[in-house]
């Protein structure tokens, strides 16, 4: 299966992210093995992404599991079993031509953009696997009528994140 993976799953996994449970580390840092072991990932063909996770870990290292996994996507970038380099078009309002012209998405943080414009882009539309980013609760029913779907890792912390934001009670975390 091909993943799209946001930068803060490997955060999370790195334990590299605040307030964030056990459990959520433990699955951000499986999910990440699991891609290493037999998945694959799409990124943008201009390196968006890696240079995202680059400048947020440190790959040399190597020791955490984020960190790991970003060595490993280093090495494998260019192999087409295991990575997809999905080509994106910029585009003056959206980011991308590939991200959905949707009034409900108008908001959409546009650092995040290009996880949906390769998700949107690849033939197979993979999910995009997201950790602690509450935002992405909103925009997850409006992504879906596009036909891209956000797998949520952590949804017990995301709704705990979402509820603190938005001043619901059941924030005890």
């Amino acid at each position: 299966m091909t993943h799209i993976v946001d930068t803060n799953v490997i955060l999370v996994a790195n334990r590299q992210h605040d307030d964030v449970s056990e459990d959520c580390i433990v699955t951000c840092a499986k999910r990440l093995q699991d891609i290493v072991s037999e998945g694959r990932i799409a990124i943008d063909d201009a390196y968006r992404i890696l240079n995202e996770y680059q400048n947020k870990t440190q790959p040399r290292m190597g020791k955490r599991p984020g960190d790991a996994f970003v060595k490993w996507l280093l090495r494998n970038n260019a192999n087409p079993s295991r990575c997809d380099q999905v080509p994106l078009v910029e585009h003056p309002e959206r980011g991308f031509e590939s991200f959905p012209d949707d009034p409900r998405l108008a908001n959409f943080d546009p650092p995040d953009r290009k996880f949906v414009a390769v998700a949107a882009a690849h033939p197979e539309h993979p999910p995009i696997s997201q950790a602690a980013d509450s935002k992405w609760l909103d925009w997850a029913p409006a992504l879906a009528d596009h036909g891209i779907i956000v797998d949520f890792l952590c949804p017990e912390d995301i709704q705990s994140f979402d509820d603190k934001k938005k001043g619901r009670k059941g924030t005890t975390r």
